[in-house]
């Protein structure tokens, strides 16, 4: 369907998700670290995560959430022009996850990259869909957040490996032919100075597997939760902010908030800056965890499986990530 600026709608025509079969406990982690279950759910809102199987990568988990979506949306593999895969945890240095995907589930008119955007991938990964879509390039993009954290966490750090966990979630974004009219609005920013808040700093060409590290534990994700926390809350409120604003509605307008599920408290207080009622703001951190550029698409999967998802429901993403790296989209559906 054209839009009055003559371009296409980008809509959201299917989703998928996958979780591993093995959960990681508060409990657990309670025999690993010193913690326990009131305190890592005090500060995060976190129960359980879910952990990819040894022989689980992170391009199998993408290629399950990739061919629910490719269900969902009533197509076939071959009709999928493009692949983006976000993610932090590719399945080696090279070839990107996305052609392994794109192998895996027989995509073989698709042409696949990858998108290293941190927990904001998605989000991004959304963005560029948007564009391609509009112009009227491709019919069926696929654009999957897919991550396997608990092969980069310290587990003997309480302060982040109670965050994380593995999974995959994905859309199929189409030429729209109803009356919907998709993404609406995108916005990403960057800041690059800020890249030592979040950050995995080996092994990459400044710290290359030919030298030994300063520090053995750089092979792991480090975060500065105080700072994190205070960065993320402020700049989701701004960005939401300025979204809903740019496609002129009113936080009233939105009816279902999808934020990357970073830690429950900065949802919750991101969410009470805006002005969101609870029940318009979706949450399954304690279920899942932190799952980086999975997150937002494995919650919006679920909540369009819950039914919290309807036709011409106004949806707002937002993400905050490494990089440091933030977005939104705007979506009806």
């Amino acid at each position: 369907m054209n839009n009055k600026s003559g371009s296409f709608n980008p809509i959201i025509a299917g989703t998928g998700s996958y979780l591993p079969k093995k959960t990681l406990t508060n409990d657990d982690l309670s025999k690993i670290v010193e913690t326990n279950d009131e305190w890592i759910t005090t500060r995060t809102g976190i129960k359980t995560r879910r952990i990819a199987a040894d022989n689980e990568s992170t391009a199998t988990l993408a290629a399950q959430a990739a061919k629910n979506a490719i269900a969902d949306a009533g197509i076939t593999p071959e009709q999928v022009d493009m692949i983006i895969v976000a993610t932090v945890t590719p399945e080696m240095v090279f070839p990107s996850t996305a052609c392994f995907v794109q192998d895996a589930i027989g995509a073989k008119n698709a042409w696949a990259f990858d998108l290293s955007a941190a927990c904001s991938g998605f989000v991004y990964g959304l963005s560029i869909a948007e564009q391609f879509i509009k112009s009227g390039k491709y019919e069926n993009i696929l654009v999957i957040g897919a991550e396997t954290l608990s092969k980069i966490t310290n587990y003997k750090d309480r302060g982040s490996c109670i965050l994380f966990g593995d999974g995959s979630g994905a859309a199929i974004v189409q030429r729209g032919t109803g009356k919907a009219r998709g993404i609406i609005y995108s916005k990403t920013i960057s800041d690059g100075s800020g890249w030592g808040a979040l950050k995995c700093e080996a092994y990459g060409s400044r710290n290359p597997v030919s030298r030994e590290l300063a520090n053995p534990d750089m092979i792991y994700m480090n975060i500065n939760g105080k700072e994190v926390y205070q960065l993320a809350v402020r700049n989701i409120v701004d960005i939401v902010t300025e979204s809903v604003a740019a496609c002129n509605l009113s936080i009233s307008d939105v009816d279902l908030f999808i934020p990357h599920q970073m830690n429950a408290r900065i949802i919750e207080s991101s969410a009470k800056r805006l002005g969101l009622d609870e029940d318009k703001v979706f949450i399954n951190i304690e279920k899942y965890g932190n799952t980086s550029a999975a997150s937002i698409p494995i919650a919006m999967d679920e909540a369009k499986r819950q039914g919290r998802i309807k036709s011409g429901d106004i949806v707002i993403l937002v993400a905050f990530g490494g990089g440091l790296t933030w977005g939104a989209n705007v979506i009806e559906f």
